[in-house]
């Protein structure tokens, strides 16, 4: 998969996603990043790429202009322009699972007061990660191109590693544990220790039963999405 992000600030994306399991399917070409940065577009000696919002208001706005060349630069057919904005659809596994499918992404990331509203058009989706307020859309593109690329095939050593896991059925996660067992008095549920897979895969579905309509219990009362089956990995393409 390739993905591009239009930013002025490159390496608040670059450098999270250099590290872990995103920093591996970098290295070995199931993802490729890249930049255009809109300041590389401007045509005054300042290389200025925010103005005064008209009607007046706190902080600065990005101009149209650099944006939409920035966009043009990375932009071919077959991309899917994503807008990191509050105003967007709420990110989830169901998006995640979404825009894994896709070749080609582009995230246009917002900063000071955000961007001039005639860029919102230019976008095939607008997204968002949460009801809170960031310093610019560069942290919650790394969030979305993280849960992304882990669903790429091949990107995770266990083909099944995606499929059961916390979101993909509509639940939270069984709890886990590792050893001792034994931990400062704490101990391992029995059942994980019994060796009966049944047992084990029972006591899982009803731990996380349990603990979504706990925790989460918007998720328990949603309809359960559909589930979507394990692929095997592959080796990266050579370029």
């Amino acid at each position: 998969m390739r993905v591009d992000a239009v930013t002025l600030f490159p390496g608040m994306i670059d450098s999270p996603l250099s590290e872990s399991i995103v920093g591996r399917a970098r290295a070995e070409g199931f993802l490729e990043l890249g930049f255009s940065n809109p300041r590389d577009f401007t045509e005054d000696r300042h290389r200025t790429v925010d103005d005064k919002p008209y009607g007046g208001g706190t902080g600065m706005l990005m101009m149209a202009e650099p944006v939409y060349r920035a966009l043009k630069k990375v932009k071919k057919r077959g991309s899917f322009v994503i807008l990191m904005t509050p105003k967007g659809r709420r990110f989830d596994q169901s998006v995640a699972l979404e825009l894994a499918k896709k070749k080609h992404l582009v995230f246009i990331c917002g900063h000071y007061e955000g961007i001039d509203e005639r860029i919102t058009p230019l976008a095939d989706m607008q997204l968002s990660i949460g009801d809170y307020v960031l310093t610019g859309g560069e942290p919650a593109a790394v969030a979305v191109i993280d849960a992304v690329t882990r669903l790429i095939p091949g990107v995770l050593r266990k083909g099944d590693a995606t499929v059961n896991e916390t979101f993909t059925d509509g639940l939270l996660e069984a709890p886990h544990y590792t050893r001792p067992a034994v931990w400062r008095g704490s101990k391992v549920p029995e059942a994980l220790l019994s060796g009966n897979h049944k047992l084990i895969a029972d006591w899982r579905i009803s731990q996380a039963k349990q603990l979504t309509g706990e925790a989460r219990p918007d998720l328990a009362a949603a309809p359960a999405p559909v589930k979507v089956p394990a692929k095997r990995g592959r080796s990266a393409k050579k370029k």
